[in-house]
């Protein structure tokens, strides 16, 4: 179990909205975090199927769980080339694809312990957290979505929680 101090940065949704990242992750629901960035061939696609999985498996309490995706590359990644990544994994309402400046975007992956100075050498991980203000689970390397719902509430503890 980790602590990460989220950042108080701002960043653009694919849809465009300017959101601050802490309100963005504190909605009250459990959240699922990657980086990612779309011109990626390797690391990104598979980590982006693994999180559509999860959505998938989650079936009609998917919306109880914030799946987020912040771009590495936000100099290339607007939010239409999100808006398009997004539709390629099928991701939901509750999937959102983020960007911002790259001091936010830098500022976000130093914060989680993901930055390495260049998108192209940067690893895979996924980040869980149950609820606001627990304690964050790390994942290094290509992650399944098994484990991934491991961390995650149980789907009768999200259909409590409706």
């Amino acid at each position: 179990m980790l602590r990460y101090q989220v950042p108080d940065v701002e960043l653009v949704r694919e849809d465009g909205r300017h959101v601050q990242l802490p309100a963005e992750m504190n909605d009250g629901r459990p959240v699922v975090l990657a980086f990612i960035y779309t011109s990626c061939t390797t690391v990104c696609p598979l980590t982006s199927q693994t999180l559509s999985l999860v959505q998938q498996k989650l079936g009609d309490v998917r919306d109880s769980v914030h799946i987020m995706s912040i771009s590495i590359d936000p100099e290339q990644d607007t939010p239409a080339r999100l808006r398009a990544y997004a539709r390629t994994f099928r991701a939901g309402p509750q999937w959102q694809h983020y960007t911002g400046t790259l001091a936010a975007s830098q500022g976000a992956q130093r914060a989680f312990d993901v930055y390495r100075g260049d998108k192209m050498d940067h690893a895979p991980a996924v980040l869980i957290r149950r609820a606001p203000g627990a304690e964050w689970v790390r994942i290094d390397g290509f992650a399944t979505a098994e484990q991934v719902l491991a961390e995650l509430p149980s789907v009768q503890e999200l259909h409590a929680a409706r």
